[in-house]
């Protein structure tokens, strides 16, 4: 079981790597952001963070958030907080091209991320061991305002970053309207072909995972195979 979890922490991080090169194609698109990277990017204008430094401390920030809104943080959800800023950062630093400069090639550059994107978070949210910080305080959110459907408080959580994204200065344009859209309707079409349904994963937490790591007594999986 312990050599499950070591894969499952592997196949999480190889996840997340490719997740983040979708995100740094869509920075490279230079259309505008999604909501979450254009607040990052306008923080990165007004400190001396860069865009993955801001993104690794606004994610450790929501983390904090996660656990005061009790929802169940899991290795995945550290893993995210803490490598995908920094791994955006190494492609953005990496790449010997300059930003993409017209609507029309920038486009297809920003959907060919989405796929990236998502491939990356089939492969994460395979690991099952939660989801990032970002999904879980929209699910705590979400459980704090029952009377509005879940996605309604993500459109007005997603309007609320922008909005201060863009009053810090983030890049706000056709992209993120397309990220708005977009993003979650290319993450469906590739799950639907890898066949794999993320409500019907068993996540395990911190908790969990740590007590199967360091624990003498075999679980149920462990008898059973």
């Amino acid at each position: 079981m312990k050599k499950t979890i070591l894969k499952q922490w592997l196949r999480i991080i190889l996840g997340l790597s490719i997740f983040s090169f979708g995100v740094h194609l869509t920075i490279f698109a230079n259309i505008g952001l999604a909501p979450w990277d254009c607040l990052s990017m306008g923080i990165s204008y007004h400190t001396p963070l860069n865009y993955g430094t801001a993104t690794v401390t606004l994610s450790i920030i929501i983390v904090c958030i996660d656990l005061l809104l009790r929802e169940r943080i899991g290795f995945g959800t550290v893993f995210d907080a803490l490598l995908v800023g920094f791994i955006v950062q190494a492609f953005n630093d990496l790449n010997p091209l300059p930003l993409n400069s017209g609507v029309l090639t920038g486009i297809p550059i920003m959907l060919v991320g989405f796929v990236f994107m998502a491939i990356g978070q089939w492969l994460y949210m395979s690991g099952a061991q939660c989801c990032g910080p970002r999904d879980a305080l929209l699910v705590g959110l979400g459980k704090r305002l029952p009377k509005l459907p879940i996605g309604v408080v993500e459109v007005l959580l997603w309007a609320l970053v922008v909005f201060v994204g863009w009053l810090l200065g983030g890049p706000v344009g056709i992209g993120t309207l397309i990220s708005v859209v977009g993003a979650g309707l290319v993450m469906q079409a590739v799950l639907s072909i890898v066949r794999f349904e993320p409500r019907s994963v068993r996540n395990r937490d911190c908790i969990e995972v740590i007590r199967i790591l360091f624990g003498n007594e075999p679980t149920e999986e462990d008898t059973a195979g």
